[in-house]
């Protein structure tokens, strides 16, 4: 039988962010993390091995909200709030047409 330990914490962006894999940009706000690890077996002190980190995104598209979760790689997801946190991020905005055909004449 295996043991096994979930941790929630939260974490905050204050920019919106996207993570390898998911085509998803997921807005700034506060999501859930669930870290779960299962014990390690056959030694002689406890130690765990984390085997899934998932993060739950609550859309609000009318009541009641849809919360998905996904699956993510923790080396992502703290690359994501690195960057979040780095004061030279800036969120790049979608360049409109016209601006792009504007600023193609010479």
């Amino acid at each position: 039988m295996t043991i096994s330990r979930t941790t929630h914490t939260t974490v905050t962006f204050a920019h919106p962010f996207s993570l390898p894999g998911f085509k998803t940009v997921f807005p700034a706000g506060t999501y859930g993390i669930d870290t779960t690890e299962d014990l390690i077996e056959g030694l002689s002190f406890m130690a765990y091995q984390r085997v899934a980190t998932e993060l739950h995104y609550r859309t609000e598209h009318g009541v009641p909200f849809v919360e998905k979760i996904f699956t993510i790689d923790p080396a992502d997801l703290d690359a994501a709030l690195a960057q979040d946190k780095d004061p030279a991020h800036k969120t790049k905005q979608p360049t409109m047409i016209s601006e792009a055909k504007a600023a193609s004449k010479p």
